[in-house]
């Protein structure tokens, strides 16, 4: 399979007001927190005192806060190729970081996973990040996490899963850029409002959008067990899987 190169879809002040995503759409909040608590109630299947615990994508920090809260007994690693989002995280994680208990790196996800022995992670966690790769580079992700993964480990993700039947998946899109408006025009920010619309187009775009069914049944090829849909309002969904 052709390598493809990460993309950078977060600089300049979508990525400085990054904040701003939980105005326009909470349910990306809520998400984060489902993955924190899923992750705190997991049951592992060996015996391990300290689990190493992996943050696909941890943008400014909100689900990372969730994982550290719910999981006690991990070692996490969380990684982000936004310098802007990094420095964010850095400052609303900072006794996490002072703590040890928290590292935080500036790679892409495909370069740290290959750079990561097999079998040495437990968790394998993300929220609202995969759906922002594209299809081939996405693949190779969840491939990576695979390989990675203990034998019984989790992957875990919490993300804008598209509907399968397209016309009701266009009447949500509509419906959440109508939002974008409504947000931005209120706080008289035309500069964001442009910004997240051109990254709507970017997600919904056919070589990005992430459809529920095709994800799930690219896990199950890939080798994931035990595949689980927890959650699902709209796009928001929580999966999981397992290495066997």
């Amino acid at each position: 399979m052709k390598e493809i190169g990460a993309e950078r879809l977060f600089d300049g002040p979508i990525a400085e007001e990054y904040g701003l995503l939980q105005k326009i759409c909470p349910a990306a909040a809520d998400i984060s927190q489902r993955v924190g608590e899923f992750v705190g109630a997991w049951k592992v299947a060996y015996k391990a005192e300290t689990l190493e615990l992996l943050e696909i994508g941890c943008g400014t920090g909100v689900t990372t806060k969730h994982l550290l809260q719910n999981r006690p007994d991990t070692c996490l690693t969380s990684i982000d190729n936004t310098p802007d989002m990094l420095v964010q995280a850095a400052a609303n994680l900072r006794p996490a970081v002072l703590a040890n208990r928290l590292k935080l790196i500036e790679t892409d996800a495909l370069s740290h996973l290959q750079a990561t022995p097999s079998a040495s992670v437990d968790i394998v966690a993300s929220a609202y990040t995969l759906h922002n790769f594209l299809d081939s580079y996405r693949e190779q992700v969840l491939a990576e996490i695979f390989r990675v993964l203990k034998p019984g480990g989790l992957f875990i993700n919490g993300d804008r899963y598209a509907l399968d039947n397209s016309q009701e998946h266009l009447k949500l899109t509509q419906a959440e850029a109508r939002e974008y408006c409504r947000v931005f025009t209120e706080m008289q920010r035309p500069d964001l409002l442009a910004d997240w619309i051109a990254h709507l187009f970017s997600d919904e775009s056919s070589d990005h959008i992430m459809r529920l069914q095709a994800a799930l049944d690219s896990m199950a090829k890939i080798g994931f067990q035990g595949i689980s849909q927890h959650y699902r309002e709209g796009v928001n969904t929580l999966v999981s899987g397992l290495k066997a």
